[in-house]
């Protein structure tokens, strides 16, 4: 008898902007912004955790803070990186005055060798971008990721896409908090999604109190 399908969702790291929100105004990707010190090590507790686990792939955010989060859960798991747009942060113009621009390929393979550059993103969002269509996305996006991997999966997003691929699987809006560096489990029985684990920090030394997406 196989295993039911299970799908890991987990957020990034602490960001250097909330930490310093002064990097902000002078970064020259303001909406990529990097982990913080503090991010890195949430990241390698997740890495950690996720060490026992059975997951086969990888795919992360095109942004600066989940490629840093995911790279450190690779290279505990020793597994590649797919850059997966779709699951990239949600375009709300409220928060990005415009389309977000995030580093490009050569300044990225030196720092990070484990993101695998021949797999192409099922989508890409366009700014700017309501609530409804990012959850629309979501919902896209983690439909064709279950039917074509099988296998245990981790997704490493943003708060906002956390909640946006669990309810795109569940079809029920999650209840749990995505806080920085949780980790969701969601199984498949009987072609019914459940959640084994909602947004749980229970793999990290220090949590934050206050929950917030930007």
């Amino acid at each position: 008898m196989s295993s039911p399908q299970t799908v890991w969702i987990a957020r990034h790291g602490n960001r250097l902007d909330f930490v310093n929100p002064e990097w902000f105004n002078t970064a020259k990707k303001r909406y990529d912004p990097p982990l913080s010190e503090d991010g890195f090590i949430q990241a390698k507790q997740l890495g950690k955790r996720l060490q026992k686990e059975k997951i086969s792939h990888i795919f992360a955010s095109p942004f600066l803070r989940t490629i840093q989060t995911a790279s450190e859960v690779a290279k505990i798991l020793d597994l590649p990186i797919k850059l997966e747009a779709g699951i990239g942060e949600w375009h709300n113009p409220n928060w990005m005055s415009e389309n977000p621009e995030t580093h490009p390929r050569e300044l990225l393979e030196k720092d990070y060798p484990h993101i695998d550059w021949n797999y192409s993103s099922y989508l890409v969002p366009k700014y700017p971008e309501t609530e409804v269509t990012m959850i629309k996305r979501m919902a896209e996006v983690i439909d064709k990721l279950v039917r074509d991997y099988s296998q245990e999966i981790l997704l490493v997003a943003h708060g906002a896409s956390v909640i946006g691929l669990t309810q795109g699987l569940t079809k029920e809006t999650p209840s749990f908090k995505a806080s920085l560096c949780c980790l969701v489990k969601l199984v498949k029985i009987n072609d019914k999604w459940d959640i084994e684990l909602g947004g749980d920090t229970s793999h990290l030394t220090e949590i934050e109190n206050q929950v917030r997406f930007v």
